[in-house]
């Protein structure tokens, strides 16, 4: 019975949730749902998070899926740790194949962007690092909502509206996603009983199966039978890797990132050009507030288009881009009343996506993202499992010369970037912006929002935003003032209002106060998501 307009006519406000023993926020009740009965079951915060990463590839298909990427930061209580389980390009794809079609650059669809999957390889590295329960029974609550349905809230039914138009013709995607001939509307139940199976297998086999047991033999079928470039050596080999944060300091406060091949770099190099403004003394969504946000953003985006790539295969300058005195380099080319028209890089001295956060009651802490990229990926859907790849290799260039031009089993430029944001090197809050390149302008905003004007972290993600879009591009929410805009407007940027909000990311925030170990959260009001905590 679908009675209701899901539309949201009047203004809304969500209060920050709070708890001691554990906390949960994403984009999905049902998944915040899961997590939490993991917690409730005796379980600790990486448990959740498993728990609740599982759910999230049923229950929001359009973001994410068995075939997607991932990253986390894992605080452990006394040491933050990184994990980087984004997949590599198969050995068997090399630009030649995209020169013989006549492309310039990776497609958006089908085989051609598809890289080695790797979130599934996330939850087994997480588990047994970290975890205190069996990966089977962690997944027990995604294996439910598959075989069982669950409802579709209506943010995700939009996304899966788009994905109709853009992929109905693919016979994989149509018997998979679209099992009456449409998308599902609000409120409408999906059930899709072959995920299930798959998420079974994965939890009996300890994530084997997917790699080298029988979904890796399902997806090396359809690969060979539909053109595709994936061999079974391309999954057997592939490992999550862990890897060191990288970090910066603002105002006193420490930002934690993943290392490339992740654009969390972006995030920092913005956040230290901005630290030289006294951004505090300047109303908030000011224009000329918003004038600095969107240069800093500019100048970083600059040098990570063209820095950041695979650190395996190509140099990536990390500490040059994030010294001090580079930032103070960056900080002069900003014009008080005119907006840089086409930023470049700086030379510094040689030397659609869903996120989640967890925490327990006895200091654990977990920032966690995957993605399919471009809602539901490639489109490429293998029969009978459930399994939708990502579309990941459209982070590659193709441009010869470039750090980051494709090349065979190499990892490409990934825009999905967990993050954390602590004081005198005690990680304290758990905290991500999904959505493409708006992700590390999402996290400079809250940051900032946090730190300069002291939201708490509610109303840090409540807080209207700003999206640079390339060049003297901008994008801004609707709720920002009209003044402001015209006023960006006359320092030369060329302003969007933009009534959507899906284009201003998807946050999630857990807070730890450091006093009395309280656990405040925040859940982005642009999504269908929630917070809970206990």
């Amino acid at each position: 019975m679908n009675m209701f307009d899901y539309s949201q006519p009047f203004a809304s406000r969500r209060s920050p949730v709070m708890g001691r023993r554990g906390a949960v926020a994403t984009g999905h009740p049902l998944a915040v749902q899961a997590g939490m009965r993991m917690l409730l079951a005796g379980g600790n915060a990486v448990d959740a998070a498993l728990a609740t990463a599982a759910a999230l590839t049923v229950v929001e298909p359009t973001s994410n899926g068995l075939g997607s990427d991932a990253f986390a930061l894992v605080w452990d209580g006394k040491q933050l740790h990184g994990l980087n389980a984004s997949g590599r390009a198969p050995r068997g794809l090399t630009p030649e194949a995209f020169a013989e079609k006549g492309l310039r650059e990776v497609p958006t669809e089908g085989w051609l962007p598809v890289t080695v999957p790797g979130a599934v390889s996330a939850w087994m590295e997480l588990s047994k690092q970290f975890g205190s329960m069996p990966l089977a029974e962690v997944l027990k609550p995604a294996i439910e909502y598959a075989e069982e349905g669950h409802p579709v809230p209506p943010v995700i039914a939009g996304y899966w509206k788009a994905a109709e138009r853009r992929f109905a013709g693919r016979e994989d995607f149509r018997q998979a996603f679209l099992p009456s001939g449409k998308a599902p509307r609000p409120g409408e139940v999906f059930r899709f009983p072959e995920q299930g199976r798959s998420l079974r297998l994965i939890g009996e086999s300890g994530g084997e199966a997917f790699y080298r047991g029988d979904l890796a033999e399902a997806m090396i079928r359809y690969s060979t039978a539909t053109g595709g470039y994936l061999t079974r050596d391309d999954l057997a080999t592939h490992r999550a890797e862990w890897v060191n944060p990288i970090r910066t300091g603002y105002r006193g406060f420490d930002v934690w990132e993943i290392p490339p091949n992740g654009q969390g770099l972006t995030a920092l190099i913005a956040l230290n050009i901005l630290e030289g403004f006294e951004i505090a003394n300047l109303p908030q969504l000011s224009a000329r507030q918003l004038h600095l946000v969107i240069e800093s953003l500019k100048l970083a985006f600059a040098d990570a288009h063209a820095y950041i790539a695979d650190p395996a295969a190509a140099r990536v300058p990390t500490g040059e881009l994030l010294d001090k005195a580079y930032a103070g380099r960056r900080r002069a080319e900003i014009r008080p009343n005119e907006a840089i028209a086409e930023p470049t890089p700086g030379v510094p001295h040689e030397g659609d996506t869903v996120y989640l956060c967890a925490a327990d009651g006895e200091g654990r802490m977990v920032s966690y993202i995957q993605s399919n990229y471009m809602g539901f990926g490639s489109g490429v859907v293998v029969p009978g499992t459930g399994i939708s790849l990502q579309n990941r290799g459209c982070g590659f260039t193709l441009e010869e010369g470039h750090p980051n031009r494709l090349a065979p089993g190499k990892r490409p430029y990934h825009t999905i970037i967990p993050a954390f944001l602590g004081k005198d090197g005690v990680p304290l809050a758990a905290f991500g912006v999904m959505g493409g390149d708006m992700q590390p302008q999402g996290h400079v905003q809250v940051v900032m929002g946090m730190v300069d004007y002291a939201l708490n972290p509610q109303a840090a993600m409540d807080a209207p935003r700003v999206r640079v879009l390339g060049g003297p591009n901008v994008a801004l929410e609707a709720a920002i003032n009209p003044e402001t805009a015209r006023q960006l407007a006359g320092l030369g940027h060329k302003v969007k209002v933009d009534p959507e909000m899906a284009g201003f990311g998807g946050g999630q925030m857990i807070w730890r106060d450091p006093d009395s170990g309280v656990l405040i959260c925040g859940s982005e009001p642009r999504k269908d998501g929630q917070a809970l905590a206990w």
